[in-house]
């Protein structure tokens, strides 16, 4: 059995994750959604980590998967785990800020071309952007959850704490409907810095909202992979 521990994006909010926990338990694993108070300027990136520190425990056979802005928080995490999945991710760079990874990916240039490409304006727009795809259901959680947390300037600045990505399984999982993140972006920005290939499964930047049971069983494929033995990114 592999526990799960996912880690939001911007804000925070482990209500994201709430479609997704009941998939991944019907599959026979175990997940724990971090919640994480971003909205807060007394936390930056170190106490996120720290939280999913916390998550973690003693646990050995974990999964850490980091949404959007979580991909910040992954590397810093200090407890060992046996696999990690960015999905929609940022990638940092050692030393890399939240802040400085938008202007040195391209990742504004690479919304904007996608929507001119397809006729959408260049301005960002929570309901283009992030829920365009998500059903009434998913729609509700959000609701139900409360306003969503606008997140503080601090991690922003702060670097990204580590010397390198850590020698275990890494796997990027892009949505390919996402419009924040484009595909064809989180592709090269994998390439360029972790080296490797990216996954793709269809949902948009949200995607599990937007497709909860298509991602647990991506997810629980991972975890067959690790008990197989097989290995990603060194």
């Amino acid at each position: 059995m592999t526990l799960f521990v996912l880690v939001p994006g911007a804000g925070g909010q482990a209500a994201y994750w709430a479609l997704l926990v009941p998939e991944l338990e019907r599959r026979g694993h175990q997940a724990t959604a971090v919640d994480i108070a971003e909205d807060d300027p007394a936390l930056g990136l170190p106490d996120y980590a720290r939280i999913v520190d916390q998550a973690i425990g003693d646990r050995r056979e974990v999964v850490l998967v980091a949404q959007s802005m979580g991909g910040f928080t992954a590397p810093m995490v200090g407890k060992p785990v046996a696999m990690i999945v960015l999905l929609n991710a940022m990638i940092p760079d050692p030393g890399e800020t939240p802040g400085q990874w938008f202007e040195n990916t391209g990742a504004g240039e690479a919304r904007r071309a996608a929507d001119a490409a397809a006729g959408r304006s260049g301005e960002f727009d929570a309901s283009t952007h992030f829920l365009h795809d998500l059903s009434s259901r998913a729609l509700a959680v959000l609701t139900a959850a409360g306003p969503p947390r606008e997140p503080a300037d601090t991690p922003f600045r702060q670097p990204c704490a580590f010397r390198r990505w850590p020698g275990i399984p890494i796997k990027v999982l892009a949505g390919a409907d996402d419009r924040f993140f484009p595909a064809e972006f989180q592709r090269r920005v994998a390439k360029e810095r972790l080296g490797i290939e990216a996954d793709q499964i269809p949902g948009g930047h949200l995607v599990a909202l937007s497709n909860p049971a298509g991602l647990a069983d991506r997810l629980a494929s991972y975890a067959a992979e690790l008990r197989n033995g097989g290995r990603g990114r060194g």
